[in-house]
Parts: structure tokens; C-alpha cells; sequence
């Protein structure tokens, strides 16, 4: 299998050999599956039990509630 270094690689030189048509079908394609990934990892995320809640709770947060990390963790 290739390295992602090796794929770049790959997919430049098959770039360099596509028609303005079906480069832009290309980035179309491309920015399709970006969709689905970030989709997906989204899905993730909210299967996570309580992720949302607590997100929401710490968004309702008054930043002046806020304390310094440094004054809670010295040994970071």
C-alpha cells in the first residue's frame, strides 16, 4: 500500500493529464467525500453519551467563570 506522500504523488501526476471538465467532475468528487468524512466524524461525536449536554452546559458558561489553568495546574 502506498504512503499518503506516495498517493499525493500519484494523484498530482493524474491531475496533470485530466480536461477542465473532468477535473472539475474530480472536484466535485473530492469535495463530496470531504462531506461524508467530516459527516461521519461528526456521527461519532454525538454517539458519544452526554458529549452534547455537556457542550451546551460549557457554551451557557459565563467566561468570567472561567479559572486561569495555570492557577489549577502548576506541574503543566
Amino acid at each position: 500500500m502506498l504512503n499518503v506522500t506516495e498517493l499525493h504523488q500519484q494523484l498530482n501526476k493524474s491531475l496533470q493529464q485530466l480536461s477542465p471538465e473532468r477535473l472539475q467532475v474530480l472536484t466535485d468528487f473530492a469535495a463530496y467525500l470531504a462531506d461524508i468524512e467530516s459527516e461521519t466524524a461528526t456521527q461519532e461525536l454525538l454517539a458519544i453519551p452526554g458529549l452534547l449536554d455537556r457542550i451546551q452546559h460549557n457554551q451557557r458558561i459565563s467566561k468570567t467563570d472561567y479559572k486561569p489553568w495555570r492557577n489549577l495546574r502548576s506541574d503543566v
